[in-house]
């Protein structure tokens, strides 16, 4: 049987892995834009046992989810932290309101499914490292030999509308 351009089995694509010292760490697979998804993103998530997969952040364009295949884990959404297991679907709003983290404290790895639109420009914004993230060209997640912005900034470093103009 033959198989469509935007078609992807997750078994032929290699995990993207990321860390930071002994807090953050994830194995990831896109399978959004491996599949040529425009407008939706979706990646495979793995969060070994002891780990954050990113800093707490929200965003400002784009909206996510989370639906948890295997494991267990907490979900930091605002400030309350939530147990997630298996079958749990978690919508994360715009804003605020819907600045997320997932941790794993169990003994075994956590994985789930994330979904995104992919709105660009997005800005994400870190409430406990007072950080911004600034993406065009493509959204975070997208490809990112299409983007044409993708700074992290001070979210205090500030300038005047017309500093440096004359």
């Amino acid at each position: 049987m033959s198989s469509a351009p935007n078609l992807v089995r997750t078994n032929d694509l290699d995990w993207n892995q990321q860390s930071h010292g002994e807090k953050f760490g994830h194995r990831r697979k896109q399978l959004g834009s491996a599949a040529g998804a425009q407008k939706l993103g979706c990646s495979l998530y793995e969060v070994p046992p002891g780990r954050r997969a990113w800093p707490h952040h929200y965003h400002l364009a784009n909206e996510e989810a989370i639906f948890v295949l295997e494991g267990s884990g907490i979900l930091r959404i605002g400030e309350k932290e939530v147990e997630v297991s298996q079958g749990d679907f978690a919508a994360l709003h715009v804003g605020p309101a819907g600045a997320h983290q997932v941790f794993n404290p169990s003994d075994t790895p956590l994985r789930y499914l994330c979904f995104s639109t992919m709105i660009e420009p997005d800005v994400l914004v870190y409430p406990d490292s007072g950080k911004l993230g600034v993406f065009a060209g493509a959204a975070p997640g997208g490809p990112r030999d299409t983007r044409t912005l993708h700074k992290y900034l001070r979210a205090d470093a500030e300038v005047g509308y017309y500093d440096g103009e004359e």
